[in-house]
């Protein structure tokens, strides 16, 4: 159930890319980089062949490419979203072929890179990706070692600038915002997937406290010995890690059996471990 769980997620997601790339960016031209941007430019040049058929020969060549020259140390979920995605971007051209929702490109750019990045945080979130870019950057890795986000940055700037030598430059310029904000929108979508709270709790009510978050909650939690600053009595500093869900049935429950006790909460923009993500990314 873990596994097709996963797998509609990613399907959910590469579809939510697809609706970005048809209806905003491929729409109005906006090459927002990856082979999604390499699609679009080379879809100026030769308006016969459809974006999504682009994308899916690059992804193709790609993967082939990448397979021969490093390896291919790709797990089966990248290569199902990335030709997923290529894939349901093609059948799109097919069955809509005009997709124009707006003529405004500064909408298009901004819908488009909000709604795509959202996809794209729901696929990374699942410890795939939708291939393309993902592919050249390990590539230039492996053979120029260049960092994996330089690299990244490095094929999306190229790509761009191709972007402002076929498309022109106001539009190349909408490609390269888009290519900016991609990166921020989908580090935000992943973080509020993600976010826990960190809750450190020092009460008189700690037995109660530490057998409602095992027994109830089914989450850990450590006790700290500390000693207060005031009275220098010894004191225990209860810590646990809940989603924001469990750290509301708590806090209702701290209420009820310790009214004085004292609680710091901070947010955990991301936790690895036993009853969160696994430490060691799946594929």
């Amino acid at each position: 159930m873990k596994k097709v769980k996963e797998y509609f997620l990613i399907t959910i997601g590469f579809l939510i890319v697809a609706i970005s790339v048809k209806f905003f960016l491929e729409a109005n031209q906006i090459a927002a980089g990856g082979v999604m941007g390499i699609a679009i430019i080379i879809n100026k040049v030769l308006p016969n062949l459809s974006v999504g058929m682009l994308m899916f020969i690059l992804n193709l060549v790609l993967f082939v490419f990448a397979f021969s020259a490093i390896g291919g140390k790709f797990g089966i979920k990248t290569i199902y979203s990335s030709l997923g995605l290529s894939g349901a971007v093609w059948v799109l051209d097919k069955l809509v072929p005009n997709g124009l929702i707006t003529t405004n490109v500064f909408l298009s750019a901004v819908f488009g890179t909000l709604i795509g990045g959202l996809g794209m945080g729901i696929v990374f979130n699942q410890n795939a990706s939708t291939g393309g870019t993902d592919i050249i950057a390990k590539i230039l890795n492996k053979f120029f070692h260049i960092d994996i986000g330089k690299s990244l940055l490095i094929v999306d700037f190229i790509i761009t600038l191709f972007a402002f030598a076929t498309l022109g430059v106001e539009l190349g310029m909408y490609s390269l915002l888009s290519v900016i904000l991609h990166g921020f929108i989908i580090d935000n979508v992943i973080e509020g997937f993600n976010i826990c709270k960190q809750v450190m709790i020092i009460s008189k009510k700690n037995d109660e406290l530490s057998k409602y978050i095992m027994e109830k909650l089914e989450r850990g939690c450590t006790i700290f010995s500390g000693k207060g600053g005031y009275t220098w009595e010894d004191t225990y500093i209860l810590y646990t890690v809940l989603s924001r869900s469990e750290f509301i049935k708590l806090k209702k429950y701290i209420k009820e059996v310790d009214p004085m006790a004292f609680i710091t909460v901070s947010d955990a923009r991301e936790v690895l471990g036993e009853g969160f993500n696994n430490i060691v990314g799946e594929e």
